[in-house]
């Protein structure tokens, strides 16, 4: 499933092509890639149409267009879109060929460029989805009041979902209290949306390898220094990753245009399993966990002798 590195390089993308058009029409054609808005398709395309799209912004795995009546109006709702396992938002020539597994398509009647364009949002696992959300005071942001552009503003959907660690307003000594207070496994405490968003199995090892921490540590037992050292692991990860495109292990990852991420190749822990550990040799352990995989070095990353799955 894409994190938050790929989310912010689509976001990103999006917010390259799609700031500033309008939207003339929107069509869904598989009713499930908008089965969170309730009040179905029809009403979802009604809702786009003739509005101006802001800046897109980002929390975590979400990510949201504002939506506004008309250009210097401020927004009031938002197309909020989460990519699930296998979606992918696409712009293009209106023209192309339909993709196999296309769900949804908004076209525009401009563009700072005036030039034609259309959004796809194509899903073959159909996991992911797309609603228009109504927009609300961000909790996180602080008492800052909201900006024409959105900023402050959050979907109403997702307010329970905890700042990422990219963002300006993330407190890591508040993470440091919350995770000392829930008594859980450490690996499972960074999925946990409502804690920290945006970290899934991949930054989660990857930032644990480079924290030189274990996954199965417990939460009540980390000092203030290593819940700052795995925040800054996840930071920088993430960073990394965000700088050549993220993370693709095969083509249902791809940015806007197309085009797949290459952090693969610099992975440490994830995936490697019986592969050398890049710090000390060791052979990478892969765990079962949570239905998945944890990935880690016996060595570098000493097992708890009590621990939390």
């Amino acid at each position: 499933m894409p994190e938050l590195p790929e989310v912010e390089v689509v976001r990103r993308g999006l917010d390259r092509w799609t700031t500033g058009r309008t939207v003339a029409t929107a069509e869904v054609l598989h009713p499930r890639a908008v089965r969170r808005h309730e009040a179905g398709p029809a009403d979802f395309a009604g809702r786009l149409a003739g509005r101006t799209v802001l800046a897109p912004r980002r929390r975590g795995k979400y990510l949201w267009l504002p939506l506004a009546d008309g250009p210097g109006a401020a927004p009031s709702e938002a197309l909020l879109a989460h990519l699930g396992m296998s979606g992918q938002l696409l712009v293009g020539e209106p023209g192309r060929e339909p993709q196999k597994h296309l769900r949804v398509r908004i076209g525009f009647t401009d563009g700072p460029a005036a030039d034609p364009l259309d959004l796809r949002f194509v899903d073959q696992r159909t996991f992911g989805h797309l609603m228009v959300a109504d927009l609300v005071p961000d909790a996180v942001a602080g008492a800052a009041a909201p900006a024409p552009d959105g900023a402050g503003l959050v979907p109403e959907t997702i307010v329970h979902i905890a700042a990422d660690p990219l963002e300006a307003a993330f407190d890591g000594d508040a993470l440091y209290r919350a995770l000392r207070r829930r008594k859980t496994g450490i690996k499972r405490a960074l999925l946990d949306q409502s804690l920290v968003s945006g970290v899934g199995n991949i930054y989660a090892d990857e930032a644990l390898w480079r924290a030189r921490l274990h996954w199965a540590r417990p939460t009540e037992t980390l000092t203030r220094a290593e819940a700052a050292r795995i925040v800054q692991a996840a930071q920088d990860v993430m960073s990394a990753a965000l700088a050549v495109g993220g993370t693709s292990f095969d083509s249902l990852y791809v940015d806007v245009n197309g085009d797949s991420g290459y952090f693969e190749r610099s992975l440490d822990a994830y995936g490697r399993r019986d592969e050398p550990c890049r710090r000390c040799g060791t052979p990478i352990r892969r765990d079962e966990f949570m239905n998945r995989s944890s990935y880690s070095c016996p060595v570098c990353q000493p097992r708890p002798r009590r621990g939390r799955y």
